[in-house]
């Protein structure tokens, strides 16, 4: 599978950001990686404010990229299910210790949480 995205990049961060950029992007591999495999309705429910189209462009991205797997079943009416690569488990492992920077500014400065419904 080919990357849509191959630089030149500055650095390493440079490289990582731009397959993660955005809001959505890490959301969702937080998502896959808290549930390993999901449905499109699974993952639009788990993420509040996620667009369908939004939701669908962030998936290609990550598929494209090599860090989400898409699994289409042929079946009436079809199934699609989405799950994390083995790189996009690496990167995943890699986002972890932002994410508990990200959780310790979230109680030091005292700010809200979303809750999935």
């Amino acid at each position: 599978m080919s990357a849509k995205r191959c630089g030149p990049y500055f650095c390493g961060i440079d490289a990582a950001m731009d397959v993660v950029g955005g809001k959505w992007k890490s959301l969702i591999l937080w998502e896959l990686e808290a549930s390993e495999v999901r449905r499109f309705g699974e993952l639009r429910r788990a993420l509040p404010g996620v667009s369908e189209k939004m939701l669908i462009q962030q998936l290609r991205d990550l598929e494209e990229d090599g860090i989400v797997h898409r699994e289409v079943y042929r079946e009436v009416p079809p199934r699609v299910e989405y799950s994390l690569t083995e790189d996009g488990r690496a990167l995943n492992a890699a986002l972890e210790p932002l994410g508990a920077w990200g959780r310790t500014r979230i109680d030091r400065i005292g700010a809200a949480r979303v809750h999935a419904s």
